[in-house]
């Protein structure tokens, strides 16, 4: 069975990412992954310094993300776009993921294996698209193949109305994306 995580580069309440991630999970959790959604607001970590890390070690909630991420095959990731690059929250938090916690373990090892797919909303008329460059290109730099699939969502302001997207064809197609991921990982698990 494959194992998806699905977060939002967002911690705001009501954030837009984060029901745009979520409707991406449930397309996976609807072919048959086991899906972990989870919010990056309960996983509050400080900002990454070399120093805070040799003084007292990775955080708990470091660890607690890092090892969500070993844990699964796959992410559903929505990032909002800040100043053409991800959110300073999700940065962070794939940072610290990214640090060894012992002299033997490989570097990068928690991503290298994994899959992640892509999106964005935000208000913006271009939805987030440049965040999502920004965004792929990091993660392909730990080791993680991203998806060629990806979907922004603009003027999200308007297009989201209790947790769904008003137009109808593009929630689909949403969903879609963890479908899709669900699928990859499938195939690449079985060879």
């Amino acid at each position: 069975m494959s194992k998806i995580l699905a977060f939002s580069g967002s911690a705001r309440g009501g954030s837009f990412n984060q029901q745009l991630v979520s409707i991406a999970a449930c397309g996976a959790l609807s072919e048959g992954s086991e899906v972990t959604v989870i919010n990056l607001a309960d996983y509050d970590m400080p900002i990454f310094s070399e120093d805070l890390q040799s003084r007292y070690g990775m955080p708990e909630k470091a660890l607690q993300f890092k090892q969500l991420i070993e844990d699964h095959h796959g992410m559903l990731i929505a990032s909002p776009e800040y100043n053409s690059a991800c959110s300073p929250l999700l940065l962070n938090a794939l940072t610290w993921a990214s640090r060894a916690t012992s002299a033997d373990e490989v570097p990068l090892a928690t991503y290298q294996g994994k899959f992640a797919t892509l999106m964005s909303a935000s208000p913006g008329p271009q939805g987030g698209i440049r965040g999502l460059v920004a965004l792929r290109m990091l993660l392909s730099n730990l080791g993680v193949t991203v998806t060629a699939e990806q979907i922004t969502v603009a003027k999200s302001f308007e297009a989201f109305a209790q947790g769904k997207l008003k137009d109808v064809m593009r929630h689909s197609e949403v969903r879609s994306l963890g479908a899709s991921l669900h699928r990859i990982l499938v195939k690449i698990h079985a060879t």
